[in-house]
């Protein structure tokens, strides 16, 4: 009988998961049209992302986090070193070669920019909503975050 629930269980995370990923994968699409950026790439604004969270941090450290190529992040990074956004540390020390990555203060507002233009969009599309739906969203952040970790 366990067994049984336990099946009954997973088929329906299954079906929940073939209803939320499509709706998960519009609302990203959506957030990441409200860049409206030309200055900045989506993967641009990605990495000036975690540069901010992990100042410091160097190139081989960054594509090891993002998951890319060296080659791929270091274009990236000397373009976004060429429009001001982010600027290199001081050599390490114990490692000349190594320096680290920092974001700049056009970078950190240009960021912020663009994650107050998202804010203003998603609270402008939920207050759309009705109390009722906006209630059901706000108790599944919850169980969403837990899956996100």
């Amino acid at each position: 009988m366990r067994e049984t629930g336990h099946l009954r269980e997973l088929e329906e995370a299954m079906a929940l998961a073939e209803a939320l990923r499509p709706v998960l994968h519009r609302l990203y699409r959506q957030l990441r049209r409200e860049i409206d950026d030309p200055s900045i790439s989506p993967l641009q604004a990605l990495l000036l992302v975690a540069i901010l969270r992990q100042p410091g941090i160097g190139v081989a450290e960054l594509a090891r986090l993002e998951k890319l190529r060296g080659p791929t992040i270091s274009g990236h990074i000397k373009a976004m070193e060429r429009e001001g956004l982010v600027t290199r540390s001081a050599p390490d020390p114990e490692d000349r070669r190594r320096s680290g990555l920092i974001a700049t203060d056009k970078g950190r507002a240009l960021i912020q920019g663009i994650k107050r233009r998202r804010t203003d969009w998603l609270a402008f599309e939920l207050a759309k909503l009705s109390p009722e739906a906006r209630a059901a969203i706000r108790a599944a952040i919850g169980p969403l975050e837990e899956i996100g970790q």
